[in-house]
């Protein structure tokens, strides 16, 4: 039986190439953002599928059914991450934000597709309080509409992933004469650790260049203030290991008060690493020192950490 899917919110394929692994035929995918839909496009080595600029409200499942050949219900598995930024709670501001109504859209076109399985990601934030209404309102739809819904945070680490990382995993299952058959695998027994995926690396070059082995093994600059902070700390340390007089001005009330206590930090060699962000490079946003060098972690190392 070939397992055929569609990805939604697909962004540079992340989840498309794990797909793949897993023994998938990835047959369309999507994605709003033009860098990500091109980063795509001009890797045919791995993405061998059509990949469309398309915002979801705009996705005609009809359409795209014909255009595969297939008809409702045929499909394997419809998966994807709707945006997760409006559910984060590292989200500062209003908790209201447009594209959370995404996750329900997300739902409306799944059943029309009429899938096999579904499957969704997100923060576990969205169970929370800026998206436990939303949330709910989306699973009941799809439970309605047919599906066993089976959900569960789950962290990375515990599955081969050297980093916190945990996400509120969502699969959807048709229902039938039969019962449910899904159930969430079992974590690994072991962890892969940081020195386990980049120790290898040697030192990325002072220039800032990428090293001439290694695409995108390259430094960030460092100001001298940011050395005598980094120069500080030993593994796994973070801000408030600094000395007062090394601290950012809205640091020195304390780690309890402002809650961001792994910022300026570095990681540890024999643990998984913290959760990979946006600007991960820069070792002011997080805990994204090198275990022992004085420098941040390259986007190389960042990209072996995701995996």
């Amino acid at each position: 039986m070939r397992l055929t899917c569609i990805d939604s919110f697909s962004g540079a394929g992340g989840l498309s190439l794990g797909l793949l692994k897993a023994g998938f035929k990835v047959l369309y995918s999507f994605d709003n953002d033009p860098s990500s839909v091109e980063t795509q496009r001009v890797n045919p080595k791995y993405f061998k599928h059509k990949v469309d600029l398309l915002d979801i409200r705009d996705l005609r499942p009809k359409k795209i059914m014909k255009d595969l050949g297939i008809k409702p219900g045929e499909l394997s598995l419809f998966a994807g991450g709707p945006p997760c930024q409006g559910f984060s709670v590292q989200r500062i501001g209003d908790d209201e934000d447009l594209r959370n109504s995404f996750v329900f859209v997300y739902m409306q076109k799944m059943i029309e597709f009429s899938p096999v399985f579904f499957f969704m990601e997100n923060v576990p934030g969205i169970d929370g309080k800026r998206g436990k209404l939303i949330f709910e309102k989306a699973l009941n739809f799809a439970e309605n509409g047919g599906y066993y819904i089976h959900s569960k945070v789950l962290d990375a680490q515990h599955y081969g992933v050297p980093q916190r990382r945990k996400r509120m995993i969502v699969v959807g299952e048709k229902k039938n004469k039969f019962s449910s058959k899904f159930a969430f695998p079992k974590p690994h027994l072991t962890k892969l650790t940081v020195r386990d995926v980049i120790a290898y690396l040697p030192h990325p070059p002072v220039d800032g260049k990428d090293h001439k082995n290694f695409i995108h093994h390259r430094r960030d600059k460092l100001s001298p203030l940011n050395l005598k902070r980094i120069r500080s700390l030993k593994p796994g340390q973070g801000m408030q290991y600094l000395p007062k007089h090394l601290l950012v001005n809205c640091h020195k009330v304390g780690a309890q008060k402002i809650g961001h206590r792994n910022v300026y930090g570095r990681m540890y060699w024999d643990n998984v690493a913290p959760t990979i962000t946006a600007r991960f490079d820069s070792f002011t946003r997080g805990m994204f020192g090198h275990p022992e060098q004085d420098r941040s972690i390259t986007l190389r190392e960042g990209a072996l950490l995701q995996t």
